[in-house]
């Protein structure tokens, strides 16, 4: 049995993320003994989940949905953690016939005792886990699977960006994707302000980065755009109240609101968001934050709204 509340924390009551145990990666040569092939492998994620939310934007913008099967988890976890049930947006596995994701993780390793998480690539070949090392999922997506991207897919790993590009994930993970989960699990409350006075500093930085550049690194998204936006989709809706990251709303930095909404309306970001599943998992889930689970109504924010972001930079 797991708990329900994921964190460890440190000696001032921070939140420490858990390292991840299954690190291996797919190669277009077949040289990490996991090669690139169709048909062979099935990701396993969650509609609520930022981490699982990247590999399934990437997957859509480079056309691999037919190359690469997929499967959605219930929204709801519990001490068993992520099952697999019938529901709107979710279904049974139909690869393994598993009940919960955990048998995935033990089939693989039976001495496993990590937490069981998503996103993670099952092998049907050989019959394990390749990985839940959800920073290499999307980069072996955009890199060792290019003979299978659709055609004229963008490249969202741009090689002469690369350094850059690691260098921005870098900041974002550290202070806005892992930052909001630093102030939510905080059990202090030195840590909880420390993170959320970072985290806000950053997006303060990103309004003014954004003011000069339609994204990120420039006038075409990459993956630094598809790592920050799962993050934003989800601030007003979760990280605000649930996370008590309420210093600002999202809709009240002009620059970053309207940059969000550019992505939410590009097809393969707004498509793939699913409100019902962020808003029942983390409410519901973390029973000592939210002890009631109730799931609020809203907020009532309008992402079809122009965004004014087309003659940026």
């Amino acid at each position: 049995m797991q708990s329900q509340f994921p964190a460890e924390t440190g000696a001032k009551g921070e939140f420490v993320r858990q390292r991840y145990r299954f690190q291996g990666r797919i190669t277009a040569d077949g040289s990490s003994g996991y090669p690139a092939e169709a048909g062979r492998y099935h990701l396993y994620v969650s509609l609520a989940c930022p981490w699982a939310h990247r590999t399934i934007i990437v997957r859509r913008l480079l056309g691999l949905e037919e190359v690469i099967s997929m499967s959605v988890v219930d929204p709801v976890r519990d001490e068993r953690g992520w099952a697999f049930r019938e529901g709107p947006g979710h279904g049974p596995d139909p690869v393994c016939d598993f009940r919960f994701l955990s048998e995935a993780y033990l089939r693989t390793d039976p001495g496993y005792t990590g937490r069981y998480t998503v996103p993670c690539i099952w092998d049907r070949v050989t019959g394990r886990l390749v990985t839940n090392n959800y920073p290499d999922i999307t980069l072996d997506f955009e890199t060792e699977f290019r003979a299978f991207h659709r055609p004229g897919a963008p490249d969202l790993y741009p090689e002469p960006l690369r350094a850059e590009i690691d260098e921005v994930n870098a900041v974002i993970y550290r202070e806005v994707n892992n930052g909001v989960y630093r102030a939510g699990f905080a059990v202090s409350q030195e840590a909880y302000e420390s993170a959320v006075d970072t985290l806000f500093a950053r997006l303060d930085w990103l309004e003014a980065r954004l003011a000069t550049r339609r994204f990120l690194l420039g006038d075409a998204i990459t993956e630094s755009d598809i790592r920050l936006f799962t993050t934003l989709v989800r601030f007003d809706s979760v990280y605000h109240g649930h996370f008590k990251c309420n210093l600002r709303r999202l809709v009240d930095y002009p620059i970053l609101w309207g940059y969000a909404r550019d992505l939410y309306q590009t097809p393969g970001f707004g498509d793939t968001v699913d409100f019902d599943h962020i808003k029942r998992h983390y409410y519901q889930t973390h029973e000592r934050i939210n002890p009631t689970r109730i799931v609020p109504k809203g907020p009532l924010v309008d992402w079809a709204e122009p965004h004014g972001r087309e003659e940026v930079g």
